[in-house]
């Protein structure tokens, strides 16, 4: 007869396993504070110290492509490599980025503006490795019917350094000045490192091959970047699922982008401060409900039905000018984005083998994540070049339009809105409605389980962190 410590066994080395994330994600919270820091606080002393709107444009760009260029090539190590210590490489490397533009504000206004270009970009390129490793982790140390409220969190974590930190560093800047404000962020990166060294994570249970999985034979690491390509392939659900997330990134950068005019059409810069600060805090509200909820037992539904219910937000664009309203309908949109991608998250990382995910999860982020800046370019000249010319020009369709969403600065953007919606909702019927998506929850089996992974040599799995610290 079983005297029951079997099963406490492996509750405590659940809870142990749930230890190592929380100390994780606190560290990773720290360090994600900090680059939004930085990243705002460096910006602004760019554009001050050179009046180019094109250098400001370019920190932009230095934080996003290197990361999806690269990103390919950082799954590959990271399959080959221990989660926690791509994440160690990743944080160390940028790190040492943060601390090199500390260095170059300390040299005084004799180093020209454009220099900062790359240690942003060396902070990108190892950021490559950070978010492939951190999801693969997540698998790892959380149980599967808690992935949803971890992914949660962590949507909550990147949502406090896009939203909160610019606000902070707004105010620090004035108060402490520029460089004292990257040296936080220097030392929120000696706390993400020093909480990565304090733990241990388990290694990947082995497995059997599957299809798109690696060839038989030698292979080069060519073909291995490219197995995160072939792995979603093979899989129609996932395919779709992708382009899903491509179009409803696409979409999100177009909206971000043109929140600024629409509110600035009929306020001043004060209200769109403001408008902004409550559109940040609906973003927060809904990592927290994700951390909290975990999302519906079918995450298909909740990816689905919130990309729904955002553009249902849309249509306030057709409403009278207003700036509670445009407050209210930015909180909402932004509110359903970490339940989205929340959503999504878990069913990736359901359904993706633990020796691939690495490779996988590079992919999918490269392509995803290079389709907001892509909605950023093609906003300005969708509104400016067509949309408010066509309401301010064109005849009789234009002012029966007119008549629904009203004249004047802004409602050229308030159609583009609408529009947006309609599009917005029709990618989420297609993901009723086409059988691979809706489906892909029962047609792709689990590929990972809630069973024991092999502990890491030298360290109890479910060690308290205090046991397991170097």
């Amino acid at each position: 007869m079983s005297d029951g410590r079997g099963g406490d066994d492996q509750s405590s080395a659940a809870k142990g396993r749930l230890r190592i994330f929380l100390i994780t994600w606190l560290g990773q919270l720290v360090s994600l504070v900090g680059s939004g820091l930085t990243s705002f606080a460096v910006g602004i002393k760019i554009y001050q110290d050179s009046g180019s709107v094109t250098l400001l444009s370019l920190v932009s760009f230095c934080y996003v492509m290197p990361l999806v260029l690269l990103s390919p090539i950082a799954g590959t190590f990271i399959d080959r490599w221990d989660r926690r210590r791509a994440m160690l490489l990743a944080d160390i490397g940028a790190g040492t980025g943060a601390v090199i533009m500390w260095a170059l504000l300390g040299a005084g206004a004799s180093i020209p503006p454009w220099v900062f270009l790359g240690p942003i970009v060396m902070s990108s390129a190892f950021d490559a490795f950070r978010w492939p490793a951190y999801q693969a982790a997540t698998t790892l140390l959380v149980p599967k019917q808690h992935l949803g409220r971890a992914n949660g969190l962590i949507e909550l974590a990147s949502g406090v350094g896009q939203v909160a930190a610019p606000a902070l560093a707004a105010a620090l800047v004035v108060r402490i000045g520029v460089q004292r404000v990257v040296f936080l962020d220097v030392m929120s990166f000696v706390v993400a490192i020093g909480s990565l060294a304090s733990v241990r994570f388990p290694k990947p249970p082995a497995r059997d091959a599957a299809e798109g999985d690696e060839k038989p034979g030698k292979k080069t690491f060519l073909d291995e970047s490219l197995l995160g390509w072939r792995f979603i392939r093979a899989r129609p659900g996932l395919v779709a699922l992708l382009a899903l997330g491509v179009t409803n990134n696409v979409v999100f950068g177009i909206i971000t982008v043109l929140i600024t005019p629409l509110v600035l059409g009929i306020s001043n810069v004060a209200t769109l401060g403001r408008v902004l600060s409550i559109a940040g805090v609906g973003m927060l509200v809904g990592g927290i409900v994700q951390s909290v909820w975990g999302g519906p037992r079918r995450r298909i539904h909740g990816f689905v039905g919130f990309i729904a219910l955002s553009g249902v937000v849309l249509f306030m664009g057709a409403a009278p000018p207003s700036v509670s309203l445009f407050a209210t309908g930015a909180a909402l949109f932004l509110f359903c984005a970490p339940l989205i991608v929340g959503s999504a998250q878990t069913i990736w990382q359901s359904k993706t083998p633990h020796d691939v995910q690495g490779r996988v999860f590079a992919f999918r982020r490269m392509i995803v994540a290079g389709a907001a800046p892509l909605g950023n370019l093609v906003a300005g000249p969708l509104a400016d070049r067509f949309f408010e010319p066509w309401m301010a020009a064109n005849g009789a369709l234009a002012g029966s339009v007119g008549a629904l969403i009203g004249v004047g600065p802004g409602r050229g953007i308030g159609l583009l809105f609408v529009l947006l919606g309609v599009i917005r909702l029709g990618f989420a019927m297609s993901g009723v409605f086409y059988p691979r998506v809706w489906n892909v929850e029962d047609e792709i089996p689990d590929a990972i389980h809630d069973a024991k992974p092999a502990a890491p040599k030298g360290a109890p799995l479910a060690a308290p962190a205090a046991e397991v610290s170097e």
